[in-house]
């Protein structure tokens, strides 16, 4: 492996899962040392966000990312449940206080990145949270083997996790802290010799200067 990228990502975003598939070919195809840093979506953050943005902003984000995919060629549907629980008042998306999903995924990318699995985890987890082929992406046996694809074990990573949670809850927030020092504040952003390169559209960006900088052509 070669030219380290950290990659900061996050479960409710679906510009990373549209970025995903693509890091993870970077990394196995053509030997970029792709490093996962899981973090906290700004809805989690920053429980005010989405109240201050311009309401006209999240209809149009569900347009842009379904025009995205379709070009991408990626399938893509609201997930359901929805990684991050907020409700809708007056027209303004609420945070709610009891969070039962983003922090189990949160920890679990960070228990799958600790063995190596971070990109592969992310990945197949991904992919049945926003692909649409699966409903009800919590429920039954899908993340058990969504983890599985991804060569790791789920009540492995959750009994690491039972056992200290401050921990992954610790590298979560070194995570966001390193990413606002590299420059950046919203996911995707890939970081390669301390260049920041925010946005799955900026994917192609980020190969060109890797290419620049002795990564073989693909």
């Amino acid at each position: 492996m070669s030219h380290p990228v950290d990659l900061f990502w996050s479960f409710r975003s679906p510009y990373s899962y549209l970025v995903t598939g693509r890091m993870r070919a970077l990394a196995e195809a053509r030997g970029v040392d792709v490093s996962l840093r899981v973090v906290l979506p700004l809805a989690i953050r920053d429980t005010t966000f989405f109240e201050r943005v311009n309401p006209l902003w999240p209809p149009y984000l569900v347009k842009d990312i379904v025009r995205v995919a379709q070009f991408l060629g990626i399938p893509i549907d609201w997930p359901r449940p929805d990684p991050v629980v907020q409700t809708l008042e007056e027209g303004r998306l609420v945070t709610a206080p009891e969070q039962p999903y983003i922090h189990r995924l949160s920890r679990l990318g960070v228990a799958a990145t600790d063995r190596g699995r971070g990109l592969a985890f992310i990945d197949e987890v991904s992919r049945i949270i926003w692909s649409g082929e699966v409903a009800g992406w919590n429920e039954g046996d899908h993340l058990r083997r969504a983890t599985e694809r991804a060569g790791l074990d789920l009540p492995v990573l959750d009994a690491a996790i039972e056992a200290d949670p401050g921990r992954f809850d610790g590298q979560i927030e070194q995570n966001q802290k390193d990413q606002l020092a590299a420059g950046h504040w919203g996911v995707p952003t890939m970081v390669y010799d301390g260049e920041a390169f925010f946005g799955q559209d900026r994917f192609d960006l980020l190969v060109w200067r890797l290419e620049q900088h002795g990564l073989a052509a693909g």
